[in-house]
């Protein structure tokens, strides 16, 4: 691998011939976002490092390992294989700095230091908790230990990861692709889209799956492996801890490499899930960019409501993307349906309705103009 060989002035170094770090490396708790690390720690667990001192500054997808110094708002770490984890204090664990955009749990960044830090996912992230919703409790708080390191520099979830993005990826010859947004975290997208997985599958249709954009956690990539999907990619897969904060044209090129990658499996049908709200600032810049209308054929819009869905509908006409269905939250209820589906020209779709054959090939259809 390519890595840098210059370590900062003030960088100390714990080396592996001085202390058992493979053997600590082991015994740490690993997160999602790090499974792929646990891979490489179970076949070897030799010749890593632990960076440490004043002048190590993080970046998002650094690996650290960390001391839980308090149990707060998140009392488990989700696994490698999605189990919940209970945390202790005086675990230690290896998860991922990031940034992250949550507004239903908190805004989270990454720190300048490797100073007292937060858990801020429990999918395995760890950051600096700068805005919290006001249901949500304090943080779990983490020491750092140390950046992982190998003899040649730093390690990146990125170094460990099994899909590369190729940065001038374009759209190939593909499959229909569809694609589900929302009005928000919470508006019922990942639900709409394992159910549609689940309708085309039903339909007889080989269906591949993808997570654009978000916070690394498994529940999403595994629901729509539950669903039928042959074939599961998420940004995680690409050394993404999440994907706030990363450069537009960046994001468009992970979207045409995801979609390339999910393609080569020789699907009928694509289905992919653009995390957060189409007022969030990635989803917003992606929907305004070029790069979807390339890729995507149709769109299906999770909303929470009845004014959500309007205006929803509405913002992505603007954007070139005209909505073959509504669906998500607010199908819970029968009367904000009907208040939705009054005001729109377009269906409004119970979610488990998207499991029906019939109802999910409407989605291959040519889009409305």
């Amino acid at each position: 691998m390519s890595i840098s060989t210059n370590f900062p002035a003030g960088t100390r170094q714990e080396r592996p011939e001085q202390s058992s770090i493979g053997q600590r490396l082991l015994s740490a708790k690993k997160a999602y976002t790090t499974r792929f690390l646990a891979d490489a720690l179970e076949a070897d667990a030799s010749g890593y490092r632990l960076l440490s001192g004043p002048d190590v500054i993080p970046v998002p997808g650094d690996i650290v390992l960390a001391r839980v110094e308090r149990i707060g708002q998140l009392p488990r770490l989700e696994s490698p294989v999605s189990r919940r984890q209970a945390l202790f204090v005086g675990d230690e664990v290896l998860v991922a700095y990031a940034n992250r955009y949550a507004p239903d749990q908190v805004l989270a960044e990454v720190p300048d230091s490797l100073g007292p830090c937060h858990l801020i996912a429990a999918g395995g992230l760890a950051g600096m908790v700068t805005v919290s919703h006001g249901a949500v409790g304090r943080p779990t708080q983490l020491a750092p230990v140390g950046l992982l390191a190998s003899s040649q520099g730093r390690l990146n979830l990125k170094e460990f990861a099994p899909c590369a993005l190729d940065p001038d990826a374009e759209p190939r010859v593909r499959p229909h692709v569809v694609a589900v947004l929302g009005t928000s975290m919470n508006s019922g997208k990942s639900t709409a889209a394992a159910c549609l997985i689940r309708g085309l599958t039903s339909a007889g249709l080989r269906v591949a799956a993808g997570k654009i954009t978000g916070t690394g956690a498994g529940g999403d990539p595994r629901l729509f492996h539950d669903a039928g999907a042959v074939k599961v990619l998420d940004f995680t897969d690409y050394g993404y801890p999440t994907t706030f904060r990363v450069a537009t044209t960046e994001l468009g090129s992970l979207a045409a490499s995801m979609v390339n990658a999910l393609a080569a499996q020789g699907p009928e049908v694509i289905v992919v899930e653009i995390a957060d709200g189409v007022y969030q600032g990635e989803t917003r810049h992606l929907l305004n960019t070029g790069v979807l209308h390339t890729l995507v054929d149709s769109v299906l819009f999770a909303a929470a409501d009845a004014l959500g869905a309007c205006a929803g509908v509405e913002l992505l006409r603007a954007a070139g993307h005209a909505p073959a269905a509504v669906s998500g939250m607010l199908t819970v209820s029968p009367l904000a349906a009907a208040e939705a589906a009054a005001e729109l020209d377009v269906p409004v779709l119970g979610t488990y309705e998207l499991t029906r054959a019939e109802t999910a090939m409407r989605f291959l259809a040519p889009a409305p103009q």
